[in-house]
């Protein structure tokens, strides 16, 4: 369970990071996922070097296969992160999408 204070406390993170463009330097893709992530599998994540200099890891959204690939231009975007718990608490927090 993902406690509501923590999603709270991770806004902060969150709000500096939307909008940013970035560049993507590294990428996999991962087939077998972790709990709470089995609907999105297979799914490509991504190291992206942001103009600011700054470094994020993310899951990238809104792409073709053909898309991927280091060079690739990208705008972080605030997304549903995982499936929400019992509570019913749905975890947000930055995916990274393709320019144009």
């Amino acid at each position: 369970m993902q406690s509501p204070v923590k999603l709270w406390r991770n806004q902060k993170k969150i709000q500096n990071l939307v909008g940013k463009t970035g560049v993507v330097i590294s990428w996999t893709k991962v087939r077998v996922p972790l709990a709470g992530f089995a609907n999105q599998a297979p799914y490509p994540v991504v190291i992206v070097e942001l103009t600011d200099g700054k470094r994020i890891t993310a899951q990238l959204v809104d792409y073709d296969d053909a898309d991927i690939r280091t060079g690739l231009v990208v705008r972080t975007a605030v997304r549903r992160v995982m499936e929400p718990d019992t509570d019913g608490v749905i975890p947000y927090g930055i995916k990274v999408r393709p320019v144009g």
